[in-house]
């Protein structure tokens, strides 16, 4: 694919999309630039992210893919209707790595940005986003470094310090790095969406610097608010006395707030951004999101309670009457027409099985992607589910029961199973425990070629509420072994100096050694959280014997 060269991004009078995890991904980038902004920034990508992925020309899509290279999900997609008009910001703490993604990065992009005002947990543990405002040493090494490093522009997103004084001095010393321009959110670390912007802050430091200065933060935390309109963003951008202007929630709502006419119904926008998201390919988790930050309240609708229904691509775009456009895509893709319960298991490369062996202490783990789809196995009690297929196997062959080990990170969830000796997990993150469970459970049916068929004559317990076992009939010579506790755990020591939070009911236990969560890679499709390597951490793990 043959990249064109592009002038020089300039920053000055413009209308920009704000960086948003989960939500500046190409879709959205590419319809916020049809509707008018002049700028469009990626979501926050972490710099060990990036660093790890492959540069893949993309020749069906017409796109740039950055691939991850543990899993081989997408990190970052970008195509030449966005050209001239692109932003990455990336998370980073360190001078040098950040250089390394601006190198890496620069052929595919129009300009690098560093985010220093991030409030959230999992930044501000990594030592990125705002807890760089209080280490200007750093600031100046990153920035003085990523200049060095290329030859696009290079801007950082801050927000106010404790006084409009010491925020004018990070300015005064940031301005001295030879940036290209600076955005800066008119709230602090500590406050969030329902606290005033400082307007007059942002006003003041635009006054007292001669960089480009981007103002932020000026959305209502309230959707239909007239501040949440065309004429309340040029309102807010007068009166912050700025260069340009920088929108999140308002556009996140509705993109057509950057055109100077009404406001499209956010029907049309969303059938606009259907369109896009179906032509680049983009995961089922990442839109489903993007949507529902659309339709607000209309999710108490008819429509918009099949909409939360949904539970793969397919089923999403049938709610909005896309259906047949999704369909005739996957086919020009390649993908056929193949039902949504049947879940593609990702490649690490063409040709090659979709499995994968991970070591952890004298234990090989089998590892596969297999996100568990909750609405293609029926209800909880369904005998179809993987859990219950796995356990009337395991039964069949008179092995002990499957065991179980669920490590949680922040509010996400994985699991390795344990079937006689061989564990199988899946590297997905799921959204809860029983989820993490079931999940590692169809990667080991997938891999011992467990089949409806092969189950045909066995016992499938199912639980009813009250937790009664109704059996299936079973042939008069067929036994089903006791249901003995497996002892074998999988141990991998753990840093002396980690502990572990105890948030396990009483009856559970927690293993004095577990799984080191760096080793377990994050999926940046169903991740948005996006975190590096470095600050990941274990918050909890549980372990049980499969009863079900």
């Amino acid at each position: 694919m043959e990249i064109k060269a592009r002038p020089r991004l300039d920053y000055r009078g413009k209308l920009i999309l704000a960086p948003m995890v989960k939500i500046g991904t190409l879709p959205t980038r590419i319809l916020a630039l049809e509707y008018g902004a002049d700028i469009v920034y990626t979501e926050e990508l972490i710099d060990w992210r990036l660093l790890n992925s492959n540069r893949v020309v993309n020749d069906l899509l017409g796109t740039i893919d950055y691939i991850d290279k543990t899993d081989n999900s997408l990190v970052f997609r970008t195509c030449e209707r966005e050209r001239g008009h692109l932003v990455l910001q990336i998370g980073t703490s360190n001078g040098d790595r950040a250089a390394q993604v601006a190198k890496k990065m620069e052929q595919d992009i129009d300009g690098i940005d560093v985010n220093m005002g991030c409030p959230k947990s999992f930044s501000l543990k990594g030592g990125m986003g705002a807890a760089l405002l209080s280490h200007p040493d750093k600031i100046v090494d990153i920035l003085s470094k990523l200049k060095a490093a290329v030859s696009i522009p290079v801007t950082c997103k801050i927000r106010l310090l404790s006084t409009v004084e010491k925020t004018i001095d990070l300015v005064k010393i940031i301005e001295k790095t030879g940036i290209d321009a600076i955005g800066v959110h008119g709230r602090t670390k500590d406050q969030r969406p329902n606290h005033a912007n400082n307007t007059d802050a942002i006003r003041i430091i635009a006054e007292n610097t001669s960089l480009t200065v981007i103002a932020n933060g000026g959305s209502s935390n309230n959707r239909n608010s007239a501040e949440n309109t065309y004429k309340g963003i040029k309102d807010f951008w007068e009166r912050s006395g700025a260069s340009s202007v920088m929108i999140a929630r308002a556009a996140e709502w509705n993109l057509s707030v950057f055109r100077a006419e009404e406001k499209d119904d956010i029907m049309v926008v969303i059938d606009k951004y259907l369109d896009l998201a179906i032509h680049y390919d983009y995961p089922f988790v990442m839109v489903k999101y993007c949507v529902q930050q659309m339709m607000g309240s209309l999710q108490d609708t008819p429509q918009g309670r099949d909409f939360l229904e949904s539970s793969t691509m397919g089923d999403l775009c049938k709610v909005f009457g896309v259906e047949e456009k999704y369909r005739l895509k996957q086919k020009e893709l390649g993908m056929g027409d193949r039902p949504d319960h049947v879940y593609a298991v990702r490649m690490k490369k063409e040709g090659e099985s979709g499995t994968r062996k991970r070591k952890s202490g004298d234990d090989e783990i089998t590892e596969m992607f297999c996100p568990f789809v909750r609405g293609h196995y029926g209800p909880d009690n369904s005998p179809n589910l993987p859990k219950s297929k796995l356990l009337v196997y395991t039964r069949q062959q008179d092995w002990e029961n499957p065991s179980y080990k669920v490590f949680q990170e922040d509010k996400k969830f994985r699991s390795i199973v344990n079937v006689n000796g061989e564990f199988y997990s899946s590297i997905s993150w799921e959204k809860n425990k029983r989820y993490a469970e079931q999940a590692a459970a169809l990667v080991a049916t997938i891999c011992l070629g467990i089949t409806e068929q092969n189950l045909a004559h066995q016992t499938i317990p199912v639980q009813t509420p009250s937790n009664q076992t109704i059996p299936v009939q079973t042939p008069s010579n067929q036994t089903i072994p006791d249901q003995s506790p497996l002892n074998q755990t999988i141990q991998d020591q753990t840093p002396s100096n980690q502990t572990i939070p105890d948030q396990t009911p009483s009856n559970q236990t927690i293993p004095d050694k577990i799984l080191p969560i760096t080793q377990i890679q994050t999926l940046s499709d169903l991740n948005s959280s996006n975190q590096c390597k470095e600050e990941l951490c274990p918050e909890n793990t549980l372990q049980h014997q499969d009863h079900s």
